[in-house]
């Protein structure tokens, strides 16, 4: 089967690390913090990243026999809509990241599947893939703005929150009013 052929890297973008400076012995490392911004639809249906919001790295590059390990934090904004009641969440995620990113020709070419491990292009990382994975797997399908969250009345549409302990939308069949009058007497 042949192998994939990735698209070049630029490494002027925020999410293409580059190791040059990091030495190819074991034990060598480089912090990076910086901010970068979020790539489109970056998160699930009701809740994510938005497009180009700042994202915050603080990694720890380590050099290891096979290639560089990649570790740490991302942390950015989340925007989204409650599954229940429909209001906007505005909160912030912090998400841990870990991937090994092989080095050109090491013996991860023949000990790993190719999607198993990061590969790397010459001296750059592509943090994009990992991050995809990280915050997407983190937020919540069904995200809620508040774990107790009442939701909707049905009938109305207003949140429950919203309206007072005795609302209803009792309708009554006209074929039993006449015995409804009847309990309001005995009250």
């Amino acid at each position: 089967m042949p192998k994939h052929t990735p698209e070049p890297l630029d490494p002027r973008s925020p999410l293409v690390l580059d190791t040059r400076d990091l030495p190819r012995r074991p034990g060598a490392l480089r912090t990076v913090r910086r901010a970068a911004a979020a790539p489109a639809d970056l998160g699930v249906e009701l809740i994510g990243v938005p497009a180009g919001a700042d994202l915050d790295l603080d990694l720890r590059l380590e050099s290891v026999s096979e290639g560089v390990l990649v570790s740490g934090t991302i942390s950015g904004p989340i925007k989204g809509e409650c599954s229940r009641c429909l209001r906007e969440i505005d909160d912030v995620v912090a998400v841990p990241v870990q991937e090994l990113y092989a080095y050109e020709n090491s013996t991860t070419d023949m000990t790993a599947d190719e999607d198993e491990v990061g590969r790397m292009q010459g001296d750059l990382i592509d943090l994009e893939p990992v991050l995809r994975d990280a915050v997407v797997l983190t937020l919540p399908t069904n995200p809620l703005c508040r774990e107790d969250c009442p939701g909707l009345c049905p009938d109305c549409g207003v949140g429950w929150a919203e309206l007072p302990a005795d609302h209803s939308h009792q309708q009554v069949d006209p074929r039993w009013a006449a015995l409804s009058q009847l309990t309001r007497k005995e009250e």
